[in-house]
């Protein structure tokens, strides 16, 4: 019998690629700066998806606020949009979720894929916080377009002491792996255009909204 060969995707390559380029920042803590993420034509997919901008009503500070209204590589999502799926399967692979733990020594086996995309507008903010607990993986995809540089994440020493805040470029991402240091957030400010971004958390089997989750019978492994 012959052995099934296993063909990669170019969006799997295309991540591949970009993790083996990618920045290390040292401070405030350990994270990465990723460019050209997705292959172009990817990420004109992703920054075209139909789906809808939360209305926080004034009420902003944390995503779970409004949960009701928040959209996720998930369920019909996935057979809606071809591109939503190539996405989740490309973070799902083996491969690439070796690459991820041999660059960042994150703990991804037996973890699963949630990915959100978000379409953030003006009354949008969030509070620092350090992304710690059930999430064993970040990574800020942005879809940034001209006159949203900064439109970006803001990285903070501490819950008090702001630092940075990376641009928010075109498919480029921000990436950590979450500890009690790693403080973000989104400052208050006027979003002239909708912000667009992907999401893209590893979560551990802890993780109680399992309708947010791409595979949620199916953990990562890796090589």
């Amino acid at each position: 019998m012959t052995e099934a060969v296993t063909v990669a995707s170019p969006v799997e390559d295309a991540i591949l690629k970009s993790f083996a380029a990618a920045e290390r920042r040292e401070t405030p803590y350990l994270n990465w700066r990723v460019q050209s993420v997705f292959p172009e034509a990817t990420a004109r997919a992703l920054a075209e998806l139909p789906l809808h901008a939360v209305d926080v009503h004034g009420v902003s500070g944390r995503r779970e606020l409004h949960n009701d209204q928040r959209s996720y590589f998930a369920g019909e999502v996935l057979d809606a949009y071809p591109v939503a799926r190539q996405v989740v399967e490309a973070f799902q692979s083996p491969r690439v979720a070796q690459a991820i733990m041999d660059q960042t020594g994150a703990k991804l086996r037996g973890t699963y894929i949630r990915i959100e995309y978000a379409i953030d507008v003006t009354g949008f903010w969030l509070e620092p916080h350090t992304d710690l607990g059930v999430k064993a993986y970040t990574m800020l995809h942005q879809l940034g377009v001209d006159g949203q540089e900064d439109l970006g994440t803001d990285v903070y020493a501490d819950r008090d002491t702001w630092v940075e805040r990376v641009p928010f470029g075109w498919n480029n991402a921000f990436v950590f792996v979450p500890s009690d240091r790693t403080w973000h957030g989104v400052e208050a400010r006027k979003i002239k255009t909708p912000r667009r971004s992907v999401i893209i958390n590893y979560v551990t089997d802890e993780w109680r909204a399992r309708e947010q989750l791409a595979f949620p019978n199916d953990p990562v492994r890796g090589l």
